[in-house]
């Protein structure tokens, strides 16, 4: 690549958006404007912005004749509700008879409802002269009652607060009187046991305090790693957006795309130049969103502290000066990485329309991303690390709140994910503008009808890539919506006819009725052919050769991402139900079904399809993608993936299903048999210098000992290289102009 060439064409793309009012309108006037706009607005609003006093109506307070009293003069007596509470408190004492089959609940909800009241409050008829016999009769014994105070005591009729949690007046009001009411209950407690002398500090031996022992920088920090980073990162996607869309799509709209290809310039030059100018924009709005919320904070703050009680009130104060030090050094590789995606994504719209529609799921896809990190309970830690996006928002949240050897920890996972997720993007954008089918596409006419019509009348031998990417989307819907309202099976028939029910009719049924209906060769859209010779032994040797880094690989993922207490009790029925079960139907139905209705679907139609994009690695990626979300947790979503991705292997160069399906079920059988492996080498003895046993949430694991794993990781690179160098059948090959690459 020429530098001179990256260059020419990054100030020309740099020249014609600066030459849009649209682009320097929402990248540069947008940012300076917002935040001061939003702090005029708050400063107006913040005047009026006082607590209102909450209506309540007692019913049968009048009756109320113990000590303490808990009115005076027709408010909450002091000692109970100190004047800063009682202005926000407006008391009304109420007499309400009921009529015939009429309840208290009945009367307050028509009084809250449709009345002027936000609570109610009943004390029931005879609550005064049962509290007054049962304080009269703690007072007169000696031994506290016994038995007879606590049946005095459940004689008792509770009062009520009836309330609207609907409204956020009542809700306010509901929290007031608890402590008011609260309070009057200890006050009583106390006149009652000071009339037997007893000493009432014996009801509070000690207090406990409260000290905070941060600084107010730090405390300041803390609010602000969660928001600073939040805001940088979802502008500087969202700054990426438009000038993709633009120099892709918008080309393509006002024609100048083919002058551009024309040039002498290489395609991997005009990605490069494009993105720079993607990135550039990126980082200034991420930049001039920074700046304007950190000035606006500084005035914004000023001003609020100097407004008396209410500047007492917050807490909040301008951000630290070191967070902007590390949000700078980290904006340019987020700008970078998110401009790859976007333009990769832009390149598939024909219009500007199109485009804005194509980028809202990278929006949809990058917002948990973003908000997980803002989490109370969310901190940084390995398995966090190494999640994209939601890792450089943990890091910086780190770095922020002054927690540096932490974040040095953590340091390589973040920064080497960050980079491998901008190769991957860049590495996209640069094959979308090596294909000639992405960017001249041709407008075509939409419906439903001529959807299906041209899926039936204009098969094709195999799948598509878009019938193998809907296929995979269609099967993790159908099994989300079976698996979540379904109740956990609490025994071995149960759970075996659920899982052979979700492979047959959501995994593998998609599959195969896709490759009947809408293939011309469904034999070879499933890759049900013949395998070469020896393939299949290899691949059962693979499976064996690999187990134990595979049990390595699964301890690994549940001490990076630890089960959950409530996941291990879900868990407990299916391992009883397991190990309850004949072995031979276990294997059955947990090994042998899932690897052949897995198979049909994930590396039979799925693979196929993907494979025509042009990309064996990235067919295979995708496909063990969806491989992977399609178990319920976590931790086995992680370990499927990566098997996925040998499976995967294992098909492109086979060109066939039956190596897969034999290592698929080799590999979960000796998964299922690890556990009573482990049992028979330890009854026998005498193997403990080749493996051992440790006690994990879910029960005995069986370890390999190091010259296993070293004979076990020798064997399998052998293994893996002879699939590797095997003749290449291209059976269910892409079939595309420039062939499978990859």
């Amino acid at each position: 690549m020429s530098l001179t060439s990256i260059r020419l064409i990054w100030f020309r793309e740099l020249r014609d958006q600066l030459r849009d009012r649209r682009t320097i309108f929402s990248i540069a006037i947008l940012p300076l404007v917002l935040y001061p706009l939003m702090g005029m607005v708050f400063l107006q609003v913040a005047q009026f912005l006082q607590e209102h006093p909450t209506t309540v109506c007692l019913i049968g307070a009048r009756e109320l004749s113990t000590e303490p009293a808990l009115l005076e003069g027709g408010s909450f007596a002091a000692e109970f509700c100190p004047p800063e509470e009682s202005v926000l408190l407006d008391v009304t004492l109420c007499s309400v008879r009921l009529g015939e089959g009429e309840t208290y609940a009945e009367r307050a909800s028509a009084a809250i409802r449709g009345g002027p009241y936000d609570a109610v409050v009943v004390f029931p008829p005879g609550f005064s002269e049962r509290l007054s016999a049962f304080r009269d009769h703690v007072r007169s014994h000696a031994d506290g009652g016994g038995v007879a105070a606590a049946d005095l005591a459940a004689r008792i009729p509770s009062p009520e607060i009836f309330v609207n949690l609907a409204d956020d007046k009542s809700r306010m009001a509901r929290d007031r009187l608890e402590r008011v009411v609260q309070r009057w209950r200890e006050g009583i407690v106390r006149e009652t046991l000071r009339d037997r002398q007893f000493p009432i500090e014996a009801l509070e031996p000690f207090r406990v305090g409260a000290t905070d022992v941060s600084e107010e920088s730090l405390r300041r920090a803390a609010v602000w790693s969660k928001l600073l980073p939040f805001v940088v990162l979802i502008w500087a996607l969202t700054g990426a957006f438009y000038p993709a869309i633009d120099l892709c799509a918008g080309e393509k709209e006002r024609g100048t795309l083919e002058t551009l290809l024309c040039s002498p310039a290489l395609r991997s030059e005009i990605v490069w130049g494009k993105l720079l100018t993607v990135t550039t924009f990126s980082t200034v709005t991420a930049l001039l969103n920074l700046f304007s919320l950190a000035l606006t904070g500084l005035l914004l703050f000023g001003r609020l502290s100097g407004m008396g009680q209410m500047g007492a009130r917050v807490e909040l104060g301008p951000p630290p000066l070191w967070a902007f030090f590390w949000l700078l050094l980290t904006i340019v590789p987020i700008a970078a990485l998110f401009s790859g995606l976007a333009l990769a994504v832009a390149s598939f719209a024909r219009s500007s329309k199109e485009g804005q529609y194509y980028l809202m799921p990278l929006m949809l896809i990058m917002l948990p991303l973003m908000t997980l990190p803002m989490l109370p309970a969310v901190e940084l830690n390995l398995g966090f690390s190494v999640l994209p996006v939601a890792g450089v928002m943990l890091w910086l949240r780190a770095l922020i709140e002054g927690e540096y050897l932490s974040a040095a920890r953590y340091a390589l996972p973040v920064i080497g994910v960050t980079a491998a997720c901008c190769w991957l993007a860049i590495r996209w954008a640069e094959r979308q503008f090596q294909s000639e089918e992405v960017l001249f596409r041709e407008s075509e006419r939409c419906g439903p009808q001529l959807w299906l019509r041209h899926l039936m009348r204009d098969r094709q031998d195999t799948p598509t890539a878009a019938l193998g990417f809907g296929c995979g989307l269609l099967i993790l819907m159908l099994t989300f919506f079976a698996s979540v309202p379904a109740a956990v099976p609490r025994d071995w028939s149960a759970m075996a006819g659920r899982v052979v029910f979700m492979q047959i009719a959501l995994i593998a049924a998609p599959a195969v009725l896709s490759a009947l209906l809408l293939t011309r060769r469904p034999r070879r859209s499933l890759l049900l052919q013949t395998a070469p010779r020896g393939s299949g032994l290899a691949a059962v040797a693979l499976a064996l050769a690999l187990h134990p880094w595979v049990l390595v690989l699964g301890t690994s993922i549940r001490r990076i991402y630890p089960l959950g207490e409530e996941t291990l009790r879900a868990l407990e029925p299916l391992v009883a139900a397991l190990s309850q079960a004949p072995f031979w139907q276990v294997l059955l139905v947990v090994a042998v079904v899932p690897a052949v209705c897995e198979e049909l679907a994930f590396r039979g139609l799925i693979l196929t399809g993907l494979r025509r994009l042009g990309s064996n690695t990235a067919a295979i990626l995708i496909s063990s993608l969806f491989f992977g979300l399609t178990h319920g947790m976590l931790q086995q979503s992680l370990a499927a993936m990566l098997v996925g991705m040998l499976i995967g292997l294992i098909a492109v160069q086979t060109g066939s299903l039956w190596p897969c399906i034999l290592f698929h079920a080799t590999h979960n059988g000796l998964a299922l048999g690890a556990a009573r492996l482990g049992e028979y080498v330890r009854s026998q003895g005498g193997w403990q210098w080749l493996t051992y046993h440790t006690f994990g949430p879910l029960g005995d694991e069986l370890h390999y000992r190091w010259p296993v794993l070293l004979a076990s990781l020798m064997l399998s690179l052998l293994l893996i290289v002879w699939f590797r160098t095997m003749p290449r059948l291209d059976r269910g090959h892409c079939e595309t102009v420039s062939g499978c690459r990859g």
